[in-house]
This record gives C-alpha cells, structure tokens and sequence, in this order.
C-alpha cells in the first residue's frame, strides 16, 4: 500500500493478511472481514476469538493487520511507552511527575519513527479505511461483510461511508462512534458501563444485601485512595516475583473501566468491599498484571497517531474535567481530569504533533446497508447507549444489547453469537434476537462478611 495516497510516488508500505477457512463445506461466496480494535491492536492475535465464536463457520474470514500494527511493516510500535506502562503501575497514576515520564517516553518513540522516515500523520482513519477498500480490489472480492470491534467500529463506519462498494452488510460491536467519539465521551461511557454493573447488583438480592449503595462505596474509596494512595507489593495474577504497585483513585477507576481484563464484572463489589474493609490484595494483584511489558504487542504509534488527530481536537482539558464532574460528581479533579484510559493524552499529542483530522473524521455515516450493532450492557470504554445513537443514521440497522457483557461482546456471548450468524445469512431480513430476552447477568461474587472488632 502507498503510505500516503496524498502524496504520489512516496514510499510504500507492507500490511499482512491471513485468510481463515470457513468450516462448512458449502460455505457462502461472501467472506467476512474483520476489523481491529485499539487502534494499535493486534488483529491476527484476535483470530482464535473469532473462529471459537464461529464467525468463519459458513464464510471464509479475512483478517488484516492494519498499517503500522504488528506483523505489518513498518511497525509504529513503541517499546518505549510499552516499558513507562510497565513502570506505572508503581507510580501515582495521575501525578505530573507519571505524565512527563509519559510524554518522554512517547517522544522518544515519536523521535526514533520520525528518524526511520515514517509519515506520523498518514497513520489516520481514512487511509486505514482505503488499505481495506484496495484489499477487497486486490483479492477479487465481489461483496463481502464486514465486523469492525471498538475502534474497528468507527474504521468500518468511514470505510461504510467512503467506501461502500461492495459491502454486503456491516457488523459493529462495541461501538466508537466517528462522529462523537472524543475524551470528555470516555467519561459519559465509564459512568453508563459502571452503573449497570452496580444496578446488575441491585438487581440481585444476595449481592444487593451483601453490597448494599455500591456507587456511595465507589466514590469513598475513590477519594480515599486519591488522598492517601496505597502502595502494596503483591505477585501478578498468574504468579511469579511480587510486584510493587500504587492504588490511588485515577488507578482504581482506570481498574474498572478496563472491563474485565483487570477485574471481572462479578468481582467488583467484591472488591470494592475489601478495598473499603483494609483489604486491596484484589485490585492490586489486578494492577499488577500491568508491570510485564507486552513489548511490541500493541502499536501505540498508531494509537497515538489516530487519537491525537481525529479524537483530542476540539476538546479542551477544561472540557475533559467538566465531563468527568458531570459524570461523577464529588470525585477529585485529579481522577476527573485524565480521560479514563487516556492517561495524559493532551500533553502527549503535543509531543506527538500529528496535524487535526477532525473536520473529515469527525463526521456520521449515512447508509442503507443492512446493519448490525452489538454493545454489551457493562461496557465501561464504549457504553451500551452509542449503539442505538449510531443506528439512527443508518436506515436499515438492528441495534442489540447483551445483558452482563462487557467490551468485544460476540467472543464473550453465545446469543451474540447466534445472533451474528443469523444476520450473516439474511442481513435484510431481521436478525433472530430471541435468545436476547432470556438473558441476564452472570451471579456476583458474594464473598463472606468480614469480622467485626
């Protein structure tokens, strides 16, 4: 691929594929594509997810490492953050001291990649969009659908939009919309993903007895830990050398908007009860997972090429903090002022100086293409809502929620699984969505009371 398509006879670029099989042996002619989230993330590294959750089992799938992720060259990964990230887990996680060790260390990388030639700002959306438009070209594709997951999902809605040709039909889980996805939006998806894990508890009388005012809970511990951060040294949660880490506020809402990679859903009022009752080994070993640099693993070049030029412009750190006070009133600023998995990001792309997109990214998808959009009801990063606010631009979608999931919903969910299949061989008719109404939150973790002096 053109690392630029702005700019003619530049240097070109190397994106690696893999096509998967499907099983049957009368599969459809129309394959299915998928598109990564992150942005950074390592697509070939979600095949396993894919094939177990059956999205190959009728259609060949075609997966695809976007520029600049791992396995295609050049890589923008940054060993460099990928070692800070690690280091961090020891340090307060919203102090001005962690957010100029990370923007040393983003420059450093930015540096080195600028140093090797590579354009920073071809790194977008849109070319990420055109890489895949060239792949159908290059393949012979007719028609094929495509399944964009979080970030994916606003790359599949500007690759609908600019695009079209070709598309049978669109699945997006998890969604980001293009339109509005932004900081201050992180907080309103946090706020929507942790109350319907705490109404998920409400609902249930032993954890409602067990965890009674689980949000009163969340907030004492919040500015606790955020006055008087806890430093703990525990082993990682699959064992080996213990770990020193810091539980300060920013650190525990970062825990739970990290959406069962760090803590499960269940777990959480459990370990909200610990933390408050002197107990934090939980969590810490939680945050402890942390300190095992991944190196390489995810592109945070593109992370930081794509965010710094389509999400953060527009929006003042001002904004972000009147976002985060609306979400959570009577939180620290010092939590509300960091984007919830964002750390830092406005002095960040500052140093990364990537030149504003948003005035062509930022932009809704119109279509009539058949459309399905899953979001899980405990998503903390892209909450459930934006699904539905998506769908009203596109005529012919079917917006489902999965009750109890959390972010990347069809590897975590059988129903929305069938639910997929079901859309693939007749994405104009309506999805089967039975299954949807016969479910209900996994039971919660009900740990015994702690004794009393």
């Amino acid at each position: 691929m053109p690392e630029s398509r702005e700019r003619h006879g530049g240097r070109t670029i190397r994106l690696a594929v893999a096509i998967v099989p499907p099983v049957s042996a009368k599969p459809a002619g129309d394959p299915v594509v998928f598109m990564e989230g992150g942005p950074g993330g390592d697509a070939f590294g979600a095949i396993p997810f894919l094939i177990d959750s059956g999205v190959n089992r009728d259609r060949q799938l075609i997966v695809m490492s976007q520029r600049g992720a791992l396995h295609s060259r050049p890589s923008l990964a940054c060993p460099e953050i990928d070692r800070f990230n690690a280091d961090a887990v020891g340090l307060r996680y919203d102090a001005p001291s962690t957010g100029r060790l990370l923007v040393r260390a983003a420059k450093e990388c930015r540096d080195r990649l600028t140093a090797g030639g590579i354009e920073l700002s071809a790194y977008n959306t849109t070319e990420n969009a055109a890489d895949f438009a060239d792949l159908r070209r290059a393949l012979g594709i007719g028609w094929w659908n495509v399944y964009g997951y979080s970030y994916g999902s606003d790359l599949a809605l500007t690759f609908l939009r600019l695009h079209p040709q070709g598309i049978r039909s669109v699945t997006i889980d998890s969604v980001t919309p293009p339109q509005i996805v932004s900081l201050p939006w992180t907080w309103d998806s946090a706020r929507e993903g942790i109350d319907a894990v705490f109404a998920a508890c409400e609902a249930q009388p032993r954890c409602k007895n067990r965890y009674p005012d689980l949000p009163r809970t969340l907030t004492e511990q919040v500015r606790r830990l955020e006055a008087h951060p806890l430093t703990v040294t525990v082993p990682p949660p699959g064992g080996g050398t213990p770990v020193k880490v810091v539980l300060d506020g920013g650190a525990l809402v970062n825990l739970l908007v990290a959406d069962g990679a760090a803590v499960p859903a269940v777990d959480v009022p459990a370990a909200l009860d610990e933390l408050a009752h002197g107990n934090p080994e939980r969590l810490a070993r939680a945050q402890a997972a942390g300190a095992t640099p991944n190196i390489g693993e995810i592109a945070h070049g593109l992370t930081q090429s794509v965010a710094c030029a389509e999400w953060v412009p527009g929006y003042s750190e001002s904004d972000l903090l009147k976002a985060g006070r609306r979400a959570f009133p009577g939180w620290p600023d010092t939590v509300l002022a960091q984007a919830p998995q964002l750390l830092f990001e406005h002095d960040v792309c500052r140093a990364w100086n990537v030149p504003d997109r948003t005035a062509v990214q930022r932009v809704a998808t119109y279509s009539d293409v058949p459309t399905l959009i899953i979001s899980g009801t405990f998503d903390a990063k892209t909450g459930a809502s934006w699904g539905r606010y998506t769908g009203r631009t596109l005529s012919r979608s079917t917006a489902v929620r999965i009750p109890g999931i959390g972010h990347f919903v069809v590897p975590q969910s059988p129903c929305a699984q069938r639910v997929l299949a079901s859309f693939l061989t007749h994405p104009t008719a309506p999805p089967d969505t039975g299954c949807v109404a016969r479910l209900a939150p996994k039971p919660f973790t009900i740990t015994p009371e702690p004794e009393t002096a």
